[in-house]
């Protein structure tokens, strides 16, 4: 990656209508492959619960687990913009968000991700006094498996929909720089794209997102218990890991990624 691309970078992204990519990742070499194969965002997701730990949900997942792992990922970084996720019951209130941020940025971090709607807002503005940019994460919000009942599609119906929309809102005055989207509907993610300057990164919600993000191992065709509707195996035709990363990244620019067999409506 000829250089670094930051939170500016995909603000311009977005006013021109060119798509980005983003891929998370556990370690240095994960690190140094997927940036060298020009992806410009990865993400040290706590997702690493169940790819890494083994765990049946990313709420195990500590501070310190993700502090160790984006330190790993930040050292074998080539340029990609670093979002580090904050786990379970991290930013229950200012105190506690600032510090564990702290740990985060301090590991290399370029900004923290959040899950959770408009009630995060006074967390996104302190955050942001503190000098810490804030990435949201709004639909289907795996930290709260256990209120939705299980991994489910969210924003359907016209009420779901609405208050989507109100949250983004509110989180982008509050200061949000960036929003991923999960398992939601597509008309609903292209709503959602065009009614803020924020970019957002989707996943699970339609190809009208700004960017696209998936698991790395997912992304290798590694999930072989009934993957997810949103996942594409990109290592298929004899391709190395550094070809996938480059393949899914390129797919995401053209267009061509995610396809309709990959959406909800």
């Amino acid at each position: 990656m000829s250089a670094r691309i930051s939170i500016h970078t995909l603000r311009q992204m977005k006013s021109k209508g060119e798509r980005f990519a983003c891929l998370t990742a556990y370690d240095a070499m994960q690190a140094s492959v997927i940036s060298t194969a020009g992806v410009e965002c990865m993400l040290v997701g706590d997702s690493l619960g169940m790819v890494i730990q083994g765990h049946e949900s990313t709420l195990p997942v500590s501070i310190a687990d993700m502090t160790y792992h984006t330190a790993c990922v930040a050292r074998g970084n080539r340029g990609s913009l670093l979002i580090a996720d904050m786990p379970f019951l991290s930013y229950a209130d200012a105190t506690e968000a600032v510090r564990n941020a702290k740990s985060l940025m301090q590991a290399g971090a370029h900004m923290v991700k959040l899950e959770g709607g408009a009630w995060l807002a006074s967390i996104v503005q302190i955050l942001r006094q503190n000098g810490v940019p804030a990435c949201l994460h709004l639909g289907l919000t795996p930290q709260s498996v256990n209120v939705f009942g299980g991994y489910r599609v969210q924003g359907r119906g016209d009420a779901a929909g609405q208050r989507l929309l109100e949250d983004i809102q509110e989180l982008e005055a509050a200061g949000a720089e960036l929003f991923v989207l999960e398992c939601v509907p597509q008309q609903l993610a292209a709503r959602v794209t065009q009614a803020t300057s924020v970019p957002v990164i989707g996943i699970g919600a339609g190809p009208a997102t700004d960017g696209q993000v998936l698991v790395f191992y997912d992304m290798l065709g590694l999930n072989v218990d009934k993957p997810p509707r949103f996942i594409k195996n990109f290592l298929s035709d004899g391709r190395s890991i550094a070809d996938a990363c480059q393949a899914f990244a390129h797919d995401v620019r053209h267009g061509l990624f995610p396809a309709p067999e990959h959406c909800f409506d």
